[in-house]
């Protein structure tokens, strides 16, 4: 049996639509999307000045617009992100190498063996998160626990600019009292699923068995049991598995033509060849997803059955997937193609994880 783990989990608070207030001085205090300006787009990011009206990222720019009508839209600069995001790991390095990023703006760390041998993961967060703010002028939460589960839960309780500490023998009563709907992993689907099966809160999940779970929720379900009870064993890893490589066009005009489509996904395929060579990875499976002018999507997907090696291969498997949706139904807003079972020999490799004994000074 392996010690019990320390992990803190980072998330900056708004973070792009922050560093784009935090710059221009204009912005502050005011309702601030980034991205979507234009009728047809799409919010990356809102300031929680516009969060307080329901505006949120992936909600097209004309309902933000509706739900605030003072709402500031900002074109995104992400290099400015990656910029701050340098500096922010840098500071994570200087507790510990094992840190497993999720985005640009938040990350586990595993901090049971730190480097300044400070000790305390409390201590560590609350030095993370003012050295964070010392050096880039933002914000971050943090969530301090035994397990990632409970980590990123708890990052999420007291935003913005807050920390939670969930101690091991509080864990699995904190996950009790939760709704199902803030657990990682459970989108609206399966949110829709479980308010069916009367599932709304952490502790409705006890009275089911791993059999039921597995019937009702596939290979989530196993892990759902566990997490229910406080239990994941999932160690932070430093080189995460990328599990898929895309991208994506929404139209500025709406598509229907085949030699319009045909050739979008040109262009959207060398986006993602481009990806694919930078990130050194080859991919099995090819996926096209369409977003109709009526925003309902659908996905068609091939896998040939060897590894997909050249740029001509990805094209014509794109073409045969269009082909599929020909002539269209509806005009078409979005069309994006993502490469998916990928293998790379700069992937990281899987770590053997360890159980915890929840016994531990904090």
């Amino acid at each position: 049996m392996g010690d019990i783990r320390k992990i803190i989990h980072v998330d900056m608070d708004a973070f792009f639509a922050s560093v784009e207030q935090r710059d221009n001085p204009d912005l502050r205090g005011k309702p601030v999307a980034v991205g979507g300006s234009s009728a047809r787009g799409v919010v990356a990011a809102a300031s929680y000045e516009a969060r307080k009206f329901g505006v949120k990222s992936a909600m097209p720019s004309v309902t933000a617009k509706r739900l605030c009508p003072d709402l500031i839209f900002t074109k995104g600069r992400f290099d400015a992100y990656r910029q701050v995001s340098g500096q922010i790991r840098e500071i994570f390095r200087q507790h510990t190498d094992l840190i497993e990023p999720l985005s640009l703006d938040e990350a586990y760390l595993d901090v049971t063996h730190d480097k300044q041998n400070i000790g305390s993961a409390v201590k560590i967060a609350k030095q993370i998160r003012a050295e964070i703010e010392k050096q880039t002028q933002l914000t971050a939460s943090a969530g301090v626990s035994y397990n990632k589960f409970i980590a990123k839960l708890a990052s999420d309780q007291n935003k913005p600019n807050g920390i939670c500490v969930i101690l091991p023998e509080k864990g699995a009563e904190f996950v009790a009292s939760l709704p199902v709907r803030r657990f990682h992993g459970v989108g609206p689907r399966t949110a829709e699923k479980m308010q069916r099966l009367g599932i709304k809160m952490g502790q409705d999940l006890l009275q089911y068995d791993e059999i039921w779970m597995a019937q009702h929720f596939g290979s989530y379900g196993q892990y759902l049991f566990l997490a229910a009870r406080g239990i994941d064993n999932r160690p932070v890893q430093p080189s995460r598995k990328r599990k898929s490589v895309g991208a994506e066009r929404t139209f500025g005009e709406d598509k229907s033509s085949a030699a319009d489509l045909t050739a979008i996904m040109h262009e959207v395929g060398e986006d993602v060849w481009a990806r694919m060579d930078k990130a050194k990875a080859i991919g099995k499976t090819v996926i096209l997803k369409i977003k109709y002018n009526d925003f309902t999507q659908i996905t068609r997907s091939l896998t040939p059955g060897a590894f997909i090696k050249e740029k001509r291969e990805l094209f014509d498997i794109g073409e045969i997937l269009l082909r599929q949706i020909f002539p269209v139904q509806k005009p078409v807003r979005l069309l994006g193609l993502t490469m998916s079972n990928l293998s790379t020999n700069d992937m990281g490799s899987e770590i053997e994880p360890k159980n915890a004994q929840p016994s531990f000074d904090f």
